[in-house]
């Protein structure tokens, strides 16, 4: 009887040693880009210059307020939508607005704005939508900030 217990044990053990070997090899899914993802923005430049004192209207809008938001008058670029989620932390050093869009659909604009501890203030924003191939970036230049033209997924990985 203590020998059929021996054998018992180490038929386990094979087959137990066995299946963790054969889990080993077996690789994860690994999702690949879609590149063919169709373009929201390609009847927009590349570059778009932004007055960019038309967004500090936007940090004192209420969840549910409809937004009409000419975002550059150069290249006829109106943003409209409706707000979403607003935030603001740290003593209102930073706020931060969703808005969904009604006329790009499935884009959503986030914007924050920065203040520093010296009264500076930067602001960071992005127009994307998950269903789409491109997006745009807010980015501070020397003469004003910009909204540049990025593919998703430079900025996205899955």
């Amino acid at each position: 009887m203590k020998n059929l217990r021996i054998h018992a044990v180490c038929v386990c053990i094979a087959v137990m040693s066995i299946s963790s070997t054969v889990n080993a090899q077996v690789t994860p899914p690994v999702n690949e880009p879609n590149q063919n993802k169709p373009r929201l923005f390609d009847n927009l430049p590349d570059r778009i210059p932004v007055d960019i004192n038309k967004f500090t209207p936007l940090f004192t809008s209420a969840i549910g307020a409809e937004i009409d938001l000419g975002v550059s008058e150069k290249a006829q670029f109106q943003f409209d939508g409706e707000v979403v989620s607003t935030a603001s932390k740290f003593d209102n050093k930073l706020q931060s607005v969703v808005i969904r869009s009604s006329n790009y659909n499935g884009a959503g604009f986030t914007i924050s704005k920065i203040t520093n501890d010296d009264g500076s203030v930067i602001y960071k924003g992005r127009i994307i939508s998950l269903k789409h191939g491109d997006l745009f970036e807010l980015k501070k230049e020397a003469d004003g900030y910009v909204l540049v033209k990025r593919n998703f997924y430079d900025l996205v990985n899955e």
